[in-house]
């Protein structure tokens, strides 16, 4: 395996791995705002204890999400030293804002929410749960916007040539609002809220089955199902307006998340398929003209194909692509119609009494999860070739003074860490958990 792959290979381990925290914490840092704000307006003392108890876990997920961060910085300058020389002057902007923005913030503030129970007046310890909720709302907005910047550069110039080539900024509001970023940062913020309520969706559906804290539960179950069928009902129209992005901005990613490979033709949208790259077609359930009707409201208007993309500028996983799309697709719909009719039962004051459907959402849990890392793979995926879009290839973005054997050795270190951590955390949130409220 060439070097080029295991770098790519690390880092999107890595990166996977970290992101299963960050949208939790993002996710109950809007649910501990509820309860917290709740508790103050009616001093009913199980809101105060829903904070309290989700709060711990909020730190599990925290700490974990900003060590396992910070192992991608130092990738950039091992692994991808090209990339980071290119791209270092809209990054290094970038991030500078997340630490005066958002970390700054979060620092400030996190102190006051995990030990200022009883010691400060709780309309100071809400403040401070503001704070940090903020602060990681600030920290996805950085993130996303260098990433968007890569998808769809704006509000720079090129200085320099060839592997001395850099990009520097020349507008920075331009580079912040690229033609992506605002749509991109909206459907990550909804699938952060879509994690975080699903995990107390989870934990209370289960305590309701087992009969354990019911009065609680039930409290906490309906609050977390409204702002989740909220949520869940808003990913479809960021994820609309996205993939309206893609078509304007990225047309071979559009092409490849949907198996398009005609130049110039109407186009099917696929409910689910496979694709065969080598013979150019898709086999599978459709409804014809429906991506056209989508994008042009016309199931006759031509959608731009990978046929009209040289063949070494298109992505080449177009089929894994199309099944991660797909499958973020399906599962932002079971999510729809799972809140849905969970509310409806729960107007009907039916849901507590149908064990099946509390199940249901015990093991929901991992849906959002999995939807959100299934679309960062067809979004990074779809951009390929290029690292940066139209600018610099994934190929020429790689360390050449990094061999194959000191990538995979730190790789499978990485991987041992890892499990290490990952096991630590489910031994302690399911310690919490057993503990209860």
């Amino acid at each position: 395996m060439d070097t080029e792959i295991l770098a790519r290979i690390q880092f999107a381990f890595t990166v996977s791995f970290h992101y299963i925290y960050p949208p939790l914490s993002i996710g109950l840092g809007l649910l501990l705002v509820v309860f917290e704000s709740l508790y103050l307006k009616t001093k009913n003392e199980e809101y105060h204890q829903l904070a309290k108890f989700w709060t711990k876990i909020f730190a599990l997920t925290f700490g974990i999400g900003v060590v396992t961060g910070i192992v991608m910085e130092f990738e950039f300058g091992t692994n991808w030293a090209v990339y980071s020389r290119y791209v270092g002057d809209v990054f290094g902007s970038a991030l500078a804002a997340e630490g005066i923005f958002a970390f700054a913030l979060e620092s400030g503030f996190l102190g006051v929410l995990l030990f200022g129970w009883n010691r400060v007046k709780p309309w100071v310890h809400l403040v401070s749960t503001i704070g940090v909720f903020l602060g990681s709302m600030f920290s996805a907005i950085w993130i996303v916007v260098a990433n968007s910047w890569q998808q769809t550069p704006a509000g720079y110039h090129i200085v320099g040539k060839g592997m001395h080539a850099r990009a520097e900024i020349t507008d920075f509001w331009a580079m912040v609002f690229n033609p992506s970023s605002v749509d991109r940062l909206l459907h990550v913020w909804l699938g952060a809220f879509l994690a975080g309520s699903f995990l107390v969706l989870s934990v209370h559906a289960y305590y309701l089955v087992k009969g354990k804290h019911v009065a609680i539960s039930k409290r906490a179950f309906k609050i977390a199902l409204i702002v989740a069928m909220v949520f869940s009902l808003g990913q479809l129209f960021t994820g609309h307006h996205s993939a309206e992005g893609v078509a304007k901005n990225q047309p071979a990613k559009l092409a490849a998340l949907e198996g398009h490979f005609d130049a110039k033709a109407p186009a099917d949208m696929y409910l689910l398929g496979w694709v065969n790259k080598e013979k150019q077609e898709v086999t599978g359930l459709k409804i014809p003209g429906g991506l056209s009707w989508l994008l042009h409201y016309d199931t006759k208007a031509p959608v731009v194909g990978l046929n009209a993309f040289p063949e070494k500028d298109r992505p080449s996983q177009v089929n894994a692509i199309f099944q991660f799309y797909h499958l973020m697709v399906a599962i932002g719909m079971t999510l729809i119609g799972l809140t849905v009719w969970g509310s409806f039962l729960l107007w009907r004051g039916q849901l507590y009494n149908k064990k099946w459907m509390l199940w249901a959402f015990v093991f929901a849990v991992f849906l959002p999860q999995v939807a959100n890392q299934v679309g960062w793979f067809a979004a990074e995926m779809g951009r390929q070739p290029w690292v940066v879009y139209g600018l610099l290839r994934t190929s020429d973005a790689f360390s050449q003074a990094v061999s194959d054997n000191q990538i995979l050795f730190s790789l499978i270190l990485f991987l041992m860490v890892y499990a290490l951590l990952f096991f630590l955390f489910i031994y302690l949130l399911t310690k919490k958990i057993k503990h209860g409220p």
